[in-house]
């Protein structure tokens, strides 16, 4: 008799570990979002003459007018920055004040990072170029 109440005892007990261990498992709760990517940077434009150009830095300044306002805005340039000038491609050491300049940049916290710049003729050569000549 003992030998019978031990094996309905085990048999039992093996039913519900089974019968537990066939139930489907509860959903796992839905992980949090993944965090939406970082938002492209906007792409901004600012055009005007090239004021002081620091080689060992890496920034650019270009004096310009925004909304009538006079400005001068520091550009940082990095080894991606593009340097055109009619299509030439040029270095940061071929920069020169004065020379005019429209300037592609993003914003990265505070630092404006210049991902082109591109130089554009004098105005006053590209009148004199304009007019025909006698």
């Amino acid at each position: 008799m003992k030998k019978i109440v031990i094996l309905v005892s085990v048999l039992t007990l093996v039913a519900f570990v089974f019968g537990a261990m066939a139930q489907p498992k509860p959903a796992p709760a839905p992980a949090a979002p993944a965090p939406a990517p970082a938002e492209k940077a906007k792409m901004e434009k600012f055009s005007g003459t090239i004021g002081k150009v620091d080689d060992m830095a890496k920034m650019i300044e270009v004096k310009g007018k925004v909304k009538k306002e006079e400005k001068t805005l520091t550009f940082g340039v990095d080894d991606k920055t593009k340097i055109t000038k009619a299509k030439a491609e040029l270095k940061l050491a071929d920069l020169k004040e004065g020379m005019p300049a429209s300037v592609e940049y993003k914003k990265e916290g505070e630092k404006m990072i210049a991902t082109a710049i591109k130089v554009s003729a004098p105005k006053a050569a590209a009148k004199e170029k304009a007019a025909p000549k006698k």
